[in-house]
């Protein structure tokens, strides 16, 4: 996607080469494609990897890296190059720039002038790339147990999936006790486990090697087969796996734990939207208010949370959609309808809504927050074949 950058560097020095992949791991919007030790190798790899940009660090040998900037530039055009150096030298900077560099780096490297180098490559690529769509991260979290999250995220992976323009990948985060490979009746080759354990090889052609694809569309990466595995994944590995889809896929979604551990929290805070999914009962509301307390310490979590009722129109014990607002004290961004014999149909038969009941109000509804979170303007009139006055009563649009 145009967002994330695929970087190759080559440093002969092991120490400040180590400390360059330090920094880049720490950007969200870098992948590091390649590393090479040596200079003579170096124009291979990057005709090989056709990265976006190529980052020379020249201390080792600054003649031999001036001219490799310049084989490269002339070899691989689509490379934007940087270098990087200890000396401030006018006449090194000279000699690079007119090699063909874009940016000079002075070592030791600050993490905020890497950033500041990397977004205007970054700006540069998107102008040239317009027609690139940005990768959308969405994480589902449940407000407690058995709310159904694990259920939207799925059947909202495969309404996402059904627009051609999109690929998605769903990654199933409750490590423990995750089902999403049951929800679409798959027997997966490889897990998230395995794809962790070996992040630090990982490159694009392998990670997807290691999705499952379901007949929707949906690119699946479950959780691991042994309990003693889900060790294998860490928050840094996840988000080098998360790094790495963005470059090929336009939306991911996270079908995160109950636990909200460590885990769940880095994928909550590298998504775009969080949808908190709840019910219109008093646990599940109180826990969204304790949750929400957490989240409004920070603004950029706070301001990407939705909060999204399922079941909602059950008449059994219901707080009203008014007294849920005032007690959380912000505003219900979608309501999804009850319809619990379709649902336990859809889960015992491993097959998503889209394909067991594509006109039943529940499919519909979830068809329409997908087309909510991409910026498409939901229009009941799309939905013809829906009962109208039914969908009405439930309120299946956002909530104003």
């Amino acid at each position: 996607m145009a967002n994330v950058l695929r970087i190759a560097i080559v440093d002969p020095n092991d120490s400040t080469r180590e400390n360059l992949k330090a920094a880049l791991l720490g950007l969200d919007a870098v992948w590091l494609e390649a590393e090479c030790s040596r200079y003579e190798f170096f124009a291979d790899v990057v005709e090989q990897t056709n990265p976006d940009i190529g980052l020379v660090a020249m201390d080792s040998d600054t003649a031999r890296a001036t001219q490799l900037v310049a084989e490269i530039s002339a070899q691989s055009p689509n490379c934007t190059l940087l270098v990087s150096s200890g000396s401030t030298d006018g006449r090194l900077i000279l000699e690079s720039m007119r090699a063909g560099a874009k940016e000079f780096l002075t070592e030791p490297l600050k993490e905020e002038d890497l950033a500041a180098a990397l977004q205007r490559v970054n700006r540069q690529h998107s102008g040239e790339k317009q027609t690139s769509k940005e990768c959308q991260v969405i994480a589902v979290a449940g407000a407690t147990g058995g709310v159904g999250s694990s259920s939207i995220a799925v059947n909202l992976a495969c309404a996402l999936a059904q627009d051609s323009d999109n690929s998605v990948v769903l990654i199933d985060l409750d490590v423990a006790l995750g089902d999403a490979d049951v929800f679409l009746d798959t027997i997966p080759e490889y897990t998230l486990a395995d794809v962790a354990q070996n992040v630090a090889r990982l490159d694009l052609t392998l990670l997807k090697k290691s999705l499952t694809k379901h007949s929707s569309g949906v690119q699946l990466l479950p959780r691991p087969v042994q309990l003693e595995d889900a060790k294998l994944i860490t928050p840094d590995s996840l988000q080098r796996i998360i790094g790495l889809l963005k470059t090929s896929f336009s939306h991911i979604v996270l079908d995160t734990s109950k636990g909200f551990s460590d885990l769940d929290m880095r994928a909550i805070q590298l998504a775009n939207d969080v949808l908190m999914i709840t019910q219109l009962d008093l646990p599940c509301l109180r826990n969204v208010v304790r949750l929400m307390m957490t989240f409004d310490d920070n603004a950029a979590l706070r301001d990407k949370v939705k909060i999204v009722v399922n079941r909602a129109g059950q008449e059994i014990a219901q707080i009203s959609l008014k007294k849920a607002q005032e007690t959380i004290g912000r505003e219900i961004y979608w309501q999804i309808p009850n319809d619990y014999r379709v649902m336990v149909e859809v889960r015992n038969n491993g097959v998503p809504l889209l394909q067991h009941a594509p006109k039943a109000g529940i499919t519909n509804s979830i068809d329409q927050l997908a087309n909510a979170l991409c910026g498409k303007i939901c229009d009941e009139s799309d939905s013809a074949d829906a009962d109208t006055k039914s969908r009405s009563w439930l309120k299946l649009w956002p909530a104003k």
